[in-house]
């Protein structure tokens, strides 16, 4: 090859060949979890301390932590959360974790996003049973928080926008990368068992990947309980028609995440079922009209294990002590004192 030109075209072929190679690579449904990049600390740090702070509930018990126990996958593990005076929660807790990667936040997605969720539970008579004034009162109140305000957003001024905001920005931090299956999808085959690779390949082939995919393995799209068969349940929550008040949006809900689901029982929205191999037949029955044998089911739950990453590690924060201007709880019912 003694033509030049013809030299000077070599790197041109390969590069377009490797280019043509990659492109010609199946693209998997599922991506990996990304470490948390911090670049606020000192805001993490204090929606640390916010979210782990029980002050923000009228009976000064119920803290974002005692429904997204961070112990415990991100949940209660209960079939619904315990609220404000003993009352029974309307719906199951999701995971706290890997929550800022759904398209919005409670089961309804009535909340755009992280930070417009942690104002809710606050000022649910049901949940925390609080009221922002009550909570920013509490909040202000003590000088270690206001000095905490004060260096993060540059003035002393406490609202719920800023509480919100710090607590949101913890939560963003809450993520759990490095599973296993992580690992295979960056190259390591060796990471998990031919079992678990089964049970991808059935998660793919039945069809589960159309609604759980992407980085969370679920939480991008909404979705009817009960495509194929009705989902029989005595929990009165009607998903997206709470949120629309369209009639089509009865019983559609946002597809749930599937990442450290071994955690995260009891599933479903109401709770109700409280282990993976039910879960599986249940959704295959009554979503996708499918049928999992006792062989396929259990490969399915290795595949399922497969996606718990590793849990974030947080040490419990010192929070500042009460004083003569911070509001006293309530945590008894007056018939009850």
């Amino acid at each position: 090859m003694s033509n030049p030109l013809a030299w000077a075209s070599v790197p041109v072929a390969l590069s377009l060949f490797v280019s043509l190679t990659a492109c010609a690579q199946p693209q998997e449904p599922i991506s990996i979890i990304k470490p948390a990049v911090i670049t606020a600390p000192e805001k993490v740090e204090l929606g640390k301390m916010l979210y782990f702070e029980p002050r923000l509930s009228m009976s000064g018990y119920i803290s974002c932590n005692s429904c997204h126990n961070l112990s415990m996958g991100g949940v209660d593990a209960l079939p619904t959360s315990i609220g404000h005076h003993w009352q029974e929660g309307p719906i199951n807790s999701p995971t706290v974790l890997n929550a800022d990667l759904m398209l919005a936040q409670f089961w309804d997605g009535r909340a755009k996003d992280l930070k417009e969720q942690a104002a809710g539970p606050i000022a649910n008579p049901v949940e925390m049973g609080y009221t922002h004034e009550l909570a920013i009162d509490t909040v202000a109140s003590m000088p270690a928080y206001v000095a905490r305000f004060e260096k993060v957003y540059g003035s002393s001024d406490v609202n719920i926008d800023r509480i919100t905001d710090a607590i949101a920005t913890f939560e963003k931090t809450l993520v759990t990368p490095n599973s296993t299956f992580d690992q295979y999808l960056l190259g390591d085959k060796n990471a998990i068992s031919a079992d678990v690779k089964a049970g991808y390949q059935l998660f793919k082939d039945k069809g589960c990947v159309s609604c759980h995919n992407g980085p969370a393995v679920g939480g991008t799209m909404y979705m009817k309980m009960g495509v194929i068969k009705p989902f029989h349940t005595n929990n009165p929550a009607e998903g997206r028609k709470a949120v629309t008040g369209r009639n089509s949006d009865k019983f559609v809900f946002k597809v749930p995440t599937l990442r450290n689901i071994e955690l995260t029982y009891p599933y479903f929205h109401d709770g109700s079922v409280w282990t993976l191999e039910e879960a599986i037949h249940t959704m295959a029955d009554i979503q996708l009209a499918q049928q999992f044998n006792e062989k396929e089911t259990a490969q399915m739950v290795e595949f399922l294990k497969s996606l718990t990453g590793d849990q974030p590690q947080v040490t419990l924060p010192l929070l500042p002590p009460s004083n003569a201007n911070t509001p006293r709880p309530v945590p008894f019912s007056s018939h009850n004192k």
